[in-house]
């Protein structure tokens, strides 16, 4: 008996994993957003972004290009601190950047639309550090990233690759963006982010892609970059000599203030708000001075800290709180909006890293948040990817799928056909209604343990990061590289060698 009911569970659990190998490219929701504040609320907060943008100004350092669109354009130009008209920058955002667009994927029929009812997960992003329950905490090498990318190539719930998963610690730092991009385009065909570091590095990204995706990009926007202000009030030649390149070729910029409230913004969310905005606006306006049409996306990374001790802390009603008001914001930009994610300030894979990461979670869904990085794996206040934190968080995106598409009010939704043909006090478990809509009728989690206590006990008592510690194992012995043609992956590992070959190593 044991040995039958055993293999009717394998048989159940192998016939869900090959179920939800089959995924969407993108999420598309059906429920509206949740708003927090009403029309007064934004228009105050509006009214003070142009009152930071006219009266206080925004730095743009070390870069006298910047200064020179902007003086072209009507700014005020002081030294590197810029002051713009009132209106200036929403109306150059609002009246040149699109208001949705695709990225394009190697695969085409993994390419994401980004704006309008579209959601778009990706993992986690920028971590130097690495864990696992065998292996604990350590620095990431390649081989972690390749690994990272692989098993987000696996999880239907992750449409998105990512950029720089973790940081390969064993690369020189001026060359792993060649190794980070080439690993994203040989091991998945999920659409992907370039690098940031330099604009050469930009530049190396974009060359890596036409190669992939054999030749000219033909005006397809194939890239997005995560541009982050140097919060307060202030952008540096890195991120804006980035952004030019990306802007010039039509490539997705993210423009995305990093803000921790309290040492990076005051400790409100209504002044958090208003700073947000105003960089925000600033650096998308630039894309446009740079390209006029070039996709943007409205980003916000902000969360609070610890007053006592400094931390950043994650998973706070403030943060949540945020990302409702940024959302609404971007909406009356006319943008696509970046927020979100699963953060946490947890060690570990467990219940306060639930709790946090659901606490973000939420949010981002019911703001309608277009772009959602940090969407699995993020730990210790993103300063580690957790493997076994990636393969949970995943599952939770699959629920949220479910979330997004809200209530069926299909005629097979309403059941009323059930109602008409079951014996009154009888269950419905036989009932042709539910035995119709058996296999799809609720989320079926992959990670989580629902059996009675003595099965779960017979099964060696496991944690749910003892499943997922087996899970990824399992994912990458039986991982399978996606199609790539074999001139174009000449093409791209020349390209890696030449550039390597450039420039000596720089230990950073």
């Amino acid at each position: 008996m044991a040995s039958r009911r055993s293999g009717g569970r394998s048989a159940r659990r192998a016939m869900r994993e090959d179920r939800v190998q089959v995924g969407k490219p993108f999420l598309e929701r059906k429920l509206e957003p949740v708003e927090v504040l009403d029309e007064e609320g934004l228009k105050q907060i509006e009214a003070n972004a142009e009152i930071i943008l006219s009266e206080i100004g925004i730095a743009f350092q070390d870069f006298p290009e910047a200064l020179d669109l902007w003086r072209a354009a009507g700014a005020e130009v002081q030294g590197e601190l810029v002051k713009f008209p009132p209106g200036l920058c929403r109306s150059l955002v609002q009246n040149s950047a699109p208001s949705e667009f695709t990225q394009t994927a190697r695969n085409p029929s993994r390419s994401v639309h980004i704006g309008g009812k579209s959601t778009v997960f990706a993992p986690n992003y920028g971590s130097p550090f690495i864990t696992d329950l065998d292996n604990g905490r350590r620095y990431a090498t390649l081989e972690d990233f390749e690994n990272v990318v692989k098993l987000t190539y696996q999880l239907p719930y992750l449409h998105h690759s990512g950029g720089t998963v973790v940081e390969p610690v064993d690369i020189a730092v001026n060359k792993r963006h060649l190794d980070m991009v080439y690993s994203h385009l040989k091991y998945s065909d999920k659409p992907l982010m370039g690098s940031v570091t330099a604009p050469e590095r930009a530049v190396d990204s974009i060359e890596l892609c036409r190669l992939a995706f054999g030749g000219d990009l033909e005006d397809r926007t194939v890239l997005t970059n995560l541009i982050n202000a140097s919060s307060p009030l202030r952008w540096d030649a890195t991120m804006l000599g980035a952004a030019k390149v990306y802007a010039e070729h039509n490539q997705a910029c993210i423009i995305s203030p990093f803000i921790l409230a309290g040492a990076m913004s005051p400790v409100t969310v209504a002044g958090l708000a208003a700073q947000a905005l105003a960089e925000a606006l600033s650096g998308m306006a630039f894309c446009q001075l740079v390209r006029p049409g070039a996709p943007v996306i409205f980003g916000t990374f902000a969360s609070s800290m610890s007053m006592a001790t400094g931390a950043p802390t994650f998973g706070t009603p403030e943060g949540g709180l945020a990302i409702y008001v940024m959302a609404a914001l971007a909406r009356r930009v006319g943008v696509p909006f970046r927020s979100g994610g699963m953060l946490t300030s947890s060690k570990s894979p467990d219940a306060q890293a639930a709790y946090e990461s659901l606490a973000t979670l939420l949010p981002t869904m019911q703001a309608g948040v277009h772009f959602v990085l940090h969407a699995a794996g993020w730990i210790e206040g993103g300063l580690a990817l957790s493997y076994e934190k990636l393969i949970l968080d995943a599952d939770q995106l699959g629920m949220m799928e479910v979330y997004a598409n809200g209530v069926d009010m299909s005629e097979n939704g309403q059941a009323l056909d059930a109602f008409r043909t079951n014996t009154h006090g009888d269950h419905f478990l036989g009932n042709a209604h539910t035995l119709e809509n058996f296999e799809s009728a609720f989320y079926r989690s992959t990670t989580a343990d629902s059996n009675s206590y003595e099965q779960w006990t017979d099964e060696g008592k496991l944690t749910s990061a003892q499943r997922a510690n087996a899970t990824w194992k399992q994912m990458l012995s039986d991982y399978n590289e996606p199609d790539l043609d074999e001139d174009a992956d000449q093409a791209m590992r020349e390209y890696v060698a030449r550039r390597k070959d450039e420039e000596p190593d720089e230990i950073g």
